[in-house]
């Protein structure tokens, strides 16, 4: 009998330690309800319309504010072009070192690059093209892109994806279809899927996807790395439109990578936009870097001060 309920009371322990949450859980769950209220008194402040998909790439725990909510994209939309321009250099349709000349008729207006080279001369690969597409967001670039990977196919990339609301609808500086209502556009929620899928090489293989990433981290001047350390990683693309301005990326931060996406439109000033996402990603970085550094009760120990 003794044994019986010895062996009872050992099952009711186990059960009560199974049902007790980890030491971490509350206290970061406490960390999470602050992020949320930063993100909150952003929205309350911004005069215009906001929308933000956060994830914990390593928990799977997320933060989302108007994430079904669909947003024009501006350049932002070029992380779409530039999956599936990788998508087809894994399944051997072209290569990324394939070589294009440039030609005059590319040039469309507010092309930093593409712009200032030489017309029939200047040679390029498809990577050098992405590379400046992202690094600069080059329209010219990006159009000589889409011809290449076809706007179907990056459209049935989404597709493939389960992404219906996210679009690509023309090409860069197309102000006829802009005006018609043919707009990029996305959903906080969909970019974020769309960029945790590619993360999760659920898109391309790991050695694409290394490279995949190591393109879209190029530095480039954006939002989301505004405050942020400048050795920190960040694969990201910006957006810009009158009224409206967007980011969306992967921040590398060491046990607790995430995808920030934010998108705000309806802006009276596209300053404030730009500023918002600067608050809200500084927010989300102090978030996961107090936890990629803290114990599970919190304790951070640096180097330095190992002995105390």
């Amino acid at each position: 009998m003794r044994l019986n309920q010895l062996l009872c009371s050992l099952l009711l322990t186990a059960a009560a330690f199974a049902q007790a949450p980890a030491p971490a859980v509350e206290k970061q769950s406490a960390l999470w309800q602050k992020l949320g209220s930063a993100v909150a008194e952003v929205d309350r402040n911004l005069d215009g319309v906001m929308g933000v998909a956060i994830l914990d790439l390593s928990s799977g725990k997320d933060l989302l504010l108007r994430e079904d909510e669909v947003f024009p994209q501006a350049s932002s939309i070029k992380i779409a072009v530039l999956a599936e321009l990788y998508r087809q250099a894994q399944q051997g349709r072209l290569k990324l070192t394939d070589l294009y000349t440039v030609r005059a008729s590319d040039l469309v207006p507010d092309s930093d690059i593409l712009g200032g080279l030489t017309p029939g001369v200047t040679i390029l690969t498809l990577r050098d093209l992405a590379t400046i597409m992202v690094a600069v967001s080059d329209n010219s670039a990006t159009n000589v892109l889409i011809d290449r990977v076809g706007m179907n196919n990056v459209n049935a990339l989404l597709d493939s994806l389960s992404l219906p609301h996210t679009r690509l609808r023309r090409k860069m500086m197309d102000l006829k279809a802009a005006s018609e209502g043919r707009e990029n556009v996305a959903t906080p929620r969909e970019m974020l899927l769309l960029l945790e899928a590619l993360y999760r090489a659920k898109v391309l293989n790991p050695a694409m996807t290394e490279d995949f990433f190591k393109v879209l981290s190029t530095h480039k001047d954006s939002w989301i790395p505004r405050d942020l350390p400048d050795d920190l990683k960040i694969a990201n693309k910006p957006g810009a439109l009158e009224g409206v301005r967007n980011d969306s990326g992967v921040v590398f931060v060491d046990k607790h990578p995430y995808v920030i996406c934010v998108m705000t439109t309806y802006l009276r000033r596209e300053r404030d936009g730009e500023q918002a996402i600067a608050t809200v990603s500084l927010a989300a970085f102090q978030m996961f870097d107090r936890m990629s550094r803290a114990s599970d009760l919190g304790r951070v120990i640096s180097p330095a001060n190992s002995g105390k």
